[in-house]
């Protein structure tokens, strides 16, 4: 579409064996309950070889970096009295796997090596004062392309869903 190269692919939730390796490989021992590792979306430019790639992998690595503090909902305070101490729970992560995971980035160079934006290469991102035109996004075009991929999905108990999930949408 208009030079870009759209894929998506929704894989099954990881089997234990999998599990094992992502806990290996972000050095922890919580997960969210439905990890779809092989489930990705993925974005490229045909001409640049600029890739975005949304995974459940470096999703979760930025959950981890993130270290933010564990989530207490209103209701927790009461559950703490009415339970039998042994029997309290102590959570001492963020169970709800917020994550700033904006996608992973990298160019495909010629040989169809890949350059991680970690490394060298010659995309730099800018900020910028630009906004996004509502006017243009509120008017009826056809939708050429839509998906959406679930990366990862933890049910919270008594305290809601929490999933990470990737949509994209092309327009003429």
């Amino acid at each position: 579409v208009k030079g870009w190269v759209i894929q998506t692919h929704k894989g099954p939730i990881l089997n234990s064996a999998s599990v094992s390796l992502y806990e290996d490989k972000l050095q922890t021992t919580h997960l969210p309950e439905m990890v779809f590792g092989e489930s990705f979306v993925s974005i490229q430019n045909a001409q640049t070889g600029v890739k975005l790639h949304f995974n459940a992998l470096d999703a979760l690595k930025a959950w981890k970096q993130e270290a933010l503090p564990p989530v207490q909902v209103p209701a927790a305070a009461k559950w703490k009295f009415r339970s039998n101490p042994a029997d309290q729970v102590v959570l001492d992560y963020d169970y709800t796997f917020t994550t700033p995971y904006c996608g992973s980035d990298v160019v495909l160079n010629q040989d169809a090596t890949q350059t991680s934006l970690d490394e060298c290469s010659n995309l730099c991102w800018e900020d910028t004062d630009d906004r996004i035109d509502l006017v243009a996004l509120s008017a009826k075009e056809p939708i050429l392309f839509y998906d959406e991929v679930i990366l990862y999905e933890d049910e919270l108990a008594d305290s809601g869903i929490s999933f990470l999930t990737a949509r994209v949408v092309s327009s003429p």
